[in-house]
């Protein structure tokens, strides 16, 4: 069976490059839009939990909409869901990214001034004009210079970028620096380095590269699995995770967090991605 969480089909509409392999009562090309809001929240239904976040200029295919509520595929990683349609706005084309874990969204070029929004690592938007160290969206607001890159430079460490996120509050199917989980600290970290990530833990073990041989030395970069988790390792013995111990963003040294997970099982993978 199709995994739903890849699947573009809200049970009503379905796209159209699923035709002869599913059944459903209709099918449609999408509309291509963009996330407006600061962040999003994707739903497993239209009233349903959060399943994963999607950040400002995030690029989506709308297929459905009941009410309020319209049904997306995220272009990024391929996760479906339904978000609020007042979240959506026109296909413009973003040329900076966020690169610092948070950064203000001000009414005006001056720090004193009034912030409109708080936008996250990875958050992408439109530059338009240079005020002095400010630089200002296409909806008129200004960012700090010192928070952006262009969307052609990327990071170079994912261990680094996870690192910066040290104290993120927990958060289940966050993506964020208000709150973020396990697997969105591991996709957060591999996007701002340009590497294509899933959005959950099961999904990364399967996509981001082969198991290593058991045995195989640990090194700061490689990532181990349990049954529903994944870390990083920052180093041979120390690992980085968003983790419900904590709940937060935090180092574990890696004998701890063995003894303390061997309950719910073993490590299922380690890999060391790219």
């Amino acid at each position: 069976m199709s995994d739903p969480r890849l699947t573009p089909f809200s049970g009503r509409v379905a796209h159209v490059r699923l035709q002869g392999q599913i059944d459903a009562p209709a099918f449609t090309d999408g509309q291509i839009m963009r996330i407006c809001a600061p962040l999003s929240d994707l739903l497993r239904r239209p009233d349903g939990p959060r399943d994963r976040q999607v950040l400002r200029g995030a690029r989506v295919c709308v297929l459905d909409q009941i009410g309020d509520m319209a049904y997306v595929q995220a272009e990024a990683d391929g996760y479906c869901g339904w978000l609020p349609h007042a979240d959506l706005g026109a296909d413009h084309t973003p040329t900076h990214r966020v690169r610092a874990p948070a950064t203000h969204l001000y009414c005006a070029p001056d720090l004193k001034s009034a912030e409109r929004a708080t936008l996250s690592l990875n958050a992408c938007v439109e530059i338009i004009a240079t005020h002095g160290k400010f630089l200002q969206t296409h909806d008129g607001l200004w960012l700090p210079q010192q928070h952006l890159a262009p969307l052609t430079t990327h990071e170079t460490d994912p261990v680094a970028v996870a690192e910066s996120l040290i104290g993120t509050p927990y958060l289940w199917g966050g993506n964020s620096r208000a709150g973020l989980d396990c697997s969105a600290l591991v996709q957060l970290a591999l996007t701002a380095c340009n590497h294509p990530c899933p959005g959950d833990s099961d999904l990364q073990e399967r996509a981001l590269g082969p198991a290593l041989a058991h045995g195989t030395p640990k090194q700061r970069g490689d990532l181990l699995f349990w049954r529903g988790h994944v870390a990083w390792l920052s180093a041979p013995d120390m690992i980085l995770h968003a983790n419900a111990q904590t709940m937060s963003v935090a180092y574990e040294p890696l004998d701890q967090a063995l003894s303390r997970i061997a309950p719910e099982g073993p490590v299922t993978s380690h890999i060391r991605p790219f």
